[in-house]
C-alpha cells in the first residue's frame, strides 16, 4: 500500500514538473549593474521592501569547483525577493495556500547573450494580482 501511494505521489510530481510553466523573460539594454538598479528602483517605486537579495551568480561561480564542475552558467545573478502586504493579503484571502508562492522573486541575470530580466509564471486565477505586479515592476525596469 505504501509503495503504491509512494509510487502515485512520484508520479504526481513528474508530472507537475514537466508541466511546469517557463519563467517570463525580457531582454534588458545594458549592462548588469544597470539592470538590478533599474529592478530595485522599480519594486521601491511601488512602495515595496526588498526582503533580500540573493547573489546567485556568485555562489555559484564561487562553488563551482567544490562540486567538481568547471561551467560558468552566468557571468552574473541576483534575485530579488519581496512581497506586498496588499496583494499578498487579496491572493491568499482567495487561497491560503497562495502562501508557496511569497515572497516574490525577480530576477535579472547575464550570460554570453546579454542580460535578462524575468520572473515565474504564477498559477492562473488567483495569483494573477501578483502576475500583474511583478509585469508592471519588470516593465518599468525595462523602459516600458
Amino acid at each position: 500500500m505504501k509503495s503504491t501511494i509512494l509510487a502515485a505521489a512520484f508520479g504526481v510530481a513528474l508530472c507537475t514538473a514537466a508541466h511546469a510553466e517557463q519563467p517570463f523573460t525580457y531582454p534588458f539594454d545594458g549592462s548588469f549593474e544597470d539592470a538590478t538598479f533599474a529592478v530595485e528602483s522599480a519594486i521601491v517605486g511601488q512602495g515595496l521592501v526588498i526582503d533580500y537579495v540573493s547573489h546567485v551568480g556568485e555562489m555559484l561561480n564561487r562553488t563551482g569547483a567544490d562540486v567538481g564542475s568547471d561551467k560558468m552558467i552566468f557571468k552574473n545573478a541576483d534575485i530579488f525577493l519581496f512581497c506586498s502586504a496588499l496583494i499578498s493579503r487579496q491572493v491568499m484571502e482567495i487561497d491560503p495556500m497562495n502562501i508557496t508562492h511569497c515572497p516574490y522573486g525577480i530576477f535579472v541575470m547575464e550570460t554570453g547573450d546579454g542580460v535578462t530580466i524575468g520572473h515565474k509564471d504564477y498559477p492562473d486565477g488567483s495569483m494573477q494580482a501578483v502576475e500583474n505586479l511583478m509585469q508592471q515592476i519588470v516593465a518599468e525596469a525595462i523602459g516600458n
